[in-house]
């Protein structure tokens, strides 16, 4: 006699709506180059820690939804520890990634920022106990070369700039290994909600210390990069929804085509080839490591759900 087991349920059969998916990803793309070319507009006229706190106080009133969620979460203390440090890496990591905005090109910065998945899946390894294979492994190493590649160092003189984006992604990648760690204890909502809160709290002192009076048009502008990045994570979502992973992950390689097309026209940026090829080299990466894990799921989930004979 054949019977599936009751203790786990078939999973929701998988959306495959490619085309749709794939718009969803490229209006994605467009909403984070719109954010980094807002902060670029700027020109390091705020300070970083300043330009990073206003942005997220501004962007307090999309919290308003998760506060009944928040307040009836039942959090324990650990959590909440892992909850405040999540804040404060995340609070280093912005304030790194305003201070590199204002010192190197758009297509640097988007380019590099491709690290970030890179250093979650090693730290997902390191910090968590997931198994690291080896196809994995040397598809982090093909995205260290591609970043060798965009910051050439010992072939050109490296900023401040570079080191801080560097440094950004890796305090954001902390960021989300916490997350990562905590959302399976809470929702979505209570997750992005405290996140929300305990940065700008985080990234007070700092801005005070260094606060230079705003003027309206700079208080506007970072207002809109709050626009642009929540909507930047929706359509992520309703991309991630539309069509697997292996779908849309590729897409994000235009978000560096309009990157260095923004930096030329608008800004004035050369377009650097060692640049875009570097970038495309850690998105090849990312874009691997992202269907590796979608394939290794699936295999999971068609595991769990076999038939047990009896």
């Amino acid at each position: 006699m054949t019977q599936k087991s009751n203790s786990v349920s078939a999973p929701a059969p998988k959306a495959n709506r490619p085309v749709e998916g794939i718009f969803w990803m490229v209006v994605t793309g467009l909403c984070f180059v719109g954010v980094t070319a807002s902060v670029k507009v700027l020109d390091g006229g705020l300070p970083a820690a300043q330009s990073a706190f206003l942005r997220y106080l501004l962007g307090l009133v999309l919290l308003l939804p998760m506060i009944r969620p928040i307040l009836a979460a039942q959090i324990s203390r650990a959590d909440w520890g892992l909850y405040c440090l999540r804040g404060a890496a995340h609070t280093i990591g912005v304030m790194l990634w305003f201070f590199a905005m204002a010192r190197i090109t758009i297509a640097e910065l988007t380019a590099l920022n491709y690290l970030t998945p890179v250093y979650v899946t090693l730290g997902a390894a390191v910090l968590l106990g997931e198994k690291l294979a080896f196809r994995r492994l040397a598809a982090i190493g093909v995205a260290m070369c591609g970043a060798l590649l965009i910051l050439r160092p010992g072939v050109r003189a490296l900023e401040a700039g570079h080191y801080a984006m560097l440094g950004a992604a890796l305090f954001l990648a902390g960021s989300y290994l916490i997350a990562k760690k905590v959302s399976g204890n809470a929702s979505p909502a209570v997750v992005v909600g405290l996140l929300s809160l305990t940065v700008p709290i985080g990234l007070a002192p700092f801005a005070l210390a260094v606060w230079v009076p705003p003027s309206f048009e700079q208080i506007a502008w970072l207002g809109l990069v709050a626009v642009f990045a929540t909507s930047g994570h929706y359509t992520m979502t309703l991309a991630f929804q539309a069509a697997p992973v292996a779908v849309t992950q590729p897409v994000i390689f235009l978000q560096l085509v309009w990157a260095v097309l923004l930096g030329a026209m608008v800004f004035g940026e050369p377009v650097d080839i060692w640049v875009v090829s570097g970038g495309v080299v850690i998105i090849a990466a990312v874009s691997f490591i992202a269907w590796r894990e979608a394939v290794v799921k699936r295999r999971r989930l068609s595991a769990a759900t076999v038939p047990s004979k009896m």
